[in-house]
């Protein structure tokens, strides 16, 4: 027998792709993108519910409720928080979730504040090689060694306080997303990619409905990137599921293959 296969959308999936890069969601700061995600739920007509924690779980009924499967994906990204606002009008950051300082070496971003935002850039503490010459290629790659410069007159730790940045406020990082060629390339693909394909699966089954033999459930976590995962939306009428995600193909480095 041939099984008929739903056809994707690629161009709604292109599209929901970059709506949901252009949302700013690093872990803690998800409100937004929860926001958007329940409404294009709505708008496919699926049922859906928030948890207490804030994560998204939405369905479509099959022939059978058990035993019901799920896949999940995550919405929230890697990003960064103020620690400390220093002397300069610079900014002390830490990361959220586990990332390379070197790869936030020039980034773009965002600083959301009580008041509002600010954009900034992320820099090594010897940015410049004109200053610097050769030190700049001799300082460490660590967290402790970077800083946000504002985009704004920020020269002492007051005037970063008139313009209410505050210790704890989010930094999300700017993707960046390009399209060329069939390949894409930005940051928060991990675990947005995901997300989207979930979006463009979920589309398919709605414009071409199929009779799911149980119920099939959607899952939207908020917090994986700190390693809260789909344990707090999982309940017991699931007993299968996958996850949509981004993962890298190297080999782990574990204790027993460093020895």
């Amino acid at each position: 027998m041939t099984i008929k296969r739903p056809t994707i959308d690629i161009s709604y999936l292109e599209q929901i792709l970059l709506r949901l890069l252009a949302i700013p969601s690093p872990t803690g700061y998800t409100d937004e993108i929860v926001r958007f995600c329940a409404q294009e739920l709505k708008s496919l007509g699926l049922e859906y519910e928030l948890t207490r924690r804030g994560a998204i779980r939405a369905w479509i009924k099959g022939k059978a409720k058990h035993p019901g499967r799920a896949i999940i994906a995550h919405l929230d990204t890697l990003g960064a928080q103020v620690k400390g606002l220093k002397d300069n009008g610079r900014l002390e950051i830490v990361p959220i979730g586990h990332w390379s300082a070197r790869f936030a070496e020039g980034a773009r971003c965002n600083i959301f504040t009580t008041k509002g935002s600010w954009r900034g850039t992320i820099l090594p503490l010897k940015a410049s090689g004109h200053t610097f010459n050769e030190e700049i290629d001799q300082q460490p790659s660590a967290w402790s060694n970077l800083e946000v410069r504002v985009d704004g007159l920020c020269f002492s730790k007051n005037d970063l306080m008139r313009a209410g940045i505050a210790i704890g406020d989010f930094v999300a990082i700017d993707p960046m997303p390009e399209m060329v060629n069939g390949f894409i390339n930005s940051r928060h693909l991990d675990d947005k990619a995901g997300v989207a394909s979930m979006f463009a699966a979920i589309k398919a089954l709605v414009d071409d409905p199929c009779d799911l033999p149980v119920d099939s459930y959607f899952l939207f976590s908020i917090a994986e990137e700190v390693g809260i995962g789909a344990s707090t939306i999982l309940h017991g009428d699931i007993a299968r599921w996958s996850a949509s995600i981004m993962a890298p193909r190297h080999r782990a480095r574990t204790a027993g293959n460093l020895a």
